[in-house]
C-alpha cells in the first residue's frame, strides 16, 4: 500500500445552512463545489484548506447526535495550520467564535488553540514553527 496524504476529513452537520456560513464566512475556507443530492435530500459541500486538502461538510436530515468531547474515542479533533496564532484568534474572536487560551505544546514547543464549529466538533488551530 502507498497512501500518499490524507484526501479529505469529511463532517455531517446538523445545520446546514449555519455550518455552510462557519466554514466559509468565519473561517474563510474556498467553495470548490456544492451538490444537492435529491435522493438522500443532503447536500455535500466541497472546500478547500490551504493548497490543496480539503474538508466534506454533509448534512442529513436523520443523522443521530454523536457526543464530541476532546478526550473521548473516535476522531478527536481537526487541526488547521496558521502561521500567525494571534492573528488567527483575534479574527476568530472579532467574528464571534469563542476560542482557548493559547497554549504550548511540550512536545514541539509550538502554540496551539481549541475551539467549535457550530455542531460542537473541536477544532484546533496550530502555529506552524
Amino acid at each position: 500500500m502507498n497512501i500518499n496524504k490524507i484526501h479529505h476529513a469529511a463532517i455531517i452537520c446538523s445545520n446546514y445552512e449555519h455550518s455552510k456560513q462557519f466554514y466559509t464566512e468565519i473561517l474563510g475556507l474556498e467553495i470548490i463545489a456544492e451538490t444537492y443530492r435529491k435522493e438522500r435530500d443532503s447536500y455535500k459541500l466541497d472546500l478547500r484548506v490551504g493548497a490543496i486538502d480539503q474538508i466534506e461538510l454533509f448534512s442529513f436530515s436523520d443523522a443521530p447526535v454523536r457526543p464530541s468531547y476532546p478526550e473521548a474515542q473516535g476522531l478527536r479533533h481537526l487541526a488547521f495550520e496558521v502561521k500567525d496564532i494571534n492573528e488567527s484568534v483575534h479574527e476568530l474572536e472579532k467574528k464571534g467564535v469563542v476560542v482557548e487560551p493559547i497554549r504550548i505544546d511540550k512536545g514541539t514547543g509550538r502554540r496551539f488553540t481549541f475551539f467549535s464549529d457550530p455542531d460542537g466538533l473541536p477544532l484546533e488551530l496550530y502555529e506552524r514553527g
